[in-house]
């Protein structure tokens, strides 16, 4: 199969995903118990009269047939309009294009965290496997991985926020800030969630770069290397770890979707203005076309970092290229 065909293949595969995932963005939220006029304005019980309730919910587009709107979701989606969002009276989009530079920077900067701290801490314990450094670390990394991501947020909280005070416990920057002042605060307002969201989640890099390594050491290449007098720390480098990484590469757009779902939490814990806190504030509110657009950039995030791993992997490992050129 030539090259325009794989792509056209996979484009076709991944534009699937996106409307089924689309399609179930539209129905999760209508599917959930609640009204949003009802959250919102109270009812009867604030004084809100049924008829007023209904132009209300007239103005949504809330009171027709579900069928009825799907087509005018997928009618605005094409348009590039996500709706208006019932708790913040804004346009869907202008909601999200504020709160997403926020979850970008964090979950960007807790992947970077977490992918250096389990690959080098996997190949380090993949070259000293069997020992008992190396049993003690993966004892470690299991226990951390195995805790809840709010969890790890208070710990670090209670230590560097209230004890040590070193970095504030909320909030992305302050408001009354400028310039260079505004992004060193932001920056550290963000050094605790990020870390939170690496520590729950470099452990699935720690174990696949150990496991990825440590059968690469076996491998006939890597005791040629030997036999030929390579030094150890060369071996380890450019002959092990770079094989090894292949399959981390493919498990790092698997990752995201684990970062962005774990934002939620961590981002509620910090009180910090992302997506993740959005979309916990939209299911509170019950903000459907809100709800709807945030579900639809993650889910597009997501598939577009596996289209991006699922087309680049030919290009770093020649195996592949090898075997989609002889069939």
């Amino acid at each position: 199969m030539t090259l325009p065909r794989v792509v056209a293949a996979k484009a076709a595969q991944y534009a699937l995903v996106l409307w089924v995932a689309a399609t179930l963005n539209f129905l999760l939220p209508h599917l959930a118990p609640g009204d949003p006029v009802q959250y919102l304005y109270g009812g009867e019980a604030l004084g809100l009269s049924p008829e007023a309730a209904q132009q209300v919910r007239a103005g949504y587009g809330l009171d027709r047939p579900l069928p009825e709107q799907y087509l005018a979701f997928w009618g605005g989606l094409l348009r590039g309009d996500l709706g208006r969002s019932v708790q913040f009276n804004r346009p869907v989009v202008d909601v999200l294009a504020e709160y997403l530079p926020w979850t970008v920077a964090l979950v960007g900067g807790a992947t970077v965290l977490a992918l250096i701290v389990g690959v080098g801490l996997g190949a380090w314990a993949a070259w000293n496997r069997g020992r008992r450094r190396d049993a003690g670390t993966v004892a470690g990394v299991l226990v951390l991985d195995s805790m809840p991501g709010f969890w790890i947020g208070m710990i670090l909280i209670a230590v560097f926020a209230v004890g040590l005070g070193w970095f504030p416990s909320y909030g992305a920057a302050a408001i009354d800030a400028e310039g260079a002042a505004w992004l060193a605060d932001a920056v550290q307002r963000t050094v605790l969630p990020a870390t939170t969201l690496a520590l729950a989640t470099f452990g699935g890099f720690f174990l696949l770069t150990r496991a990825a390594m440590v059968t690469v050491l076996d491998e006939p290449f890597v005791r040629l290397a030997r036999a030929k007098g390579v030094p150890e720390g060369r071996i380890a480098r450019h002959h092990a770890l770079r094989t090894a990484l292949l399959p981390v590469w493919t498990n790092l757009s698997l990752v995201l979707g684990t970062l962005l779902s774990g934002a939620v939490v961590v981002e509620t814990v910090f009180a910090y203005p992302g997506l993740g806190r959005l979309i916990f504030d939209a299911v509170s509110a019950r903000d459907h076309p809100l709800l709807q657009g945030a579900f639809l950039l993650v889910t597009l995030g997501i598939v577009v970092a596996n289209a991006f791993a699922d087309l680049s992997y030919p290009l770093l490992d020649p195996r592949v290229r090898t075997a989609g050129a002889s069939s």
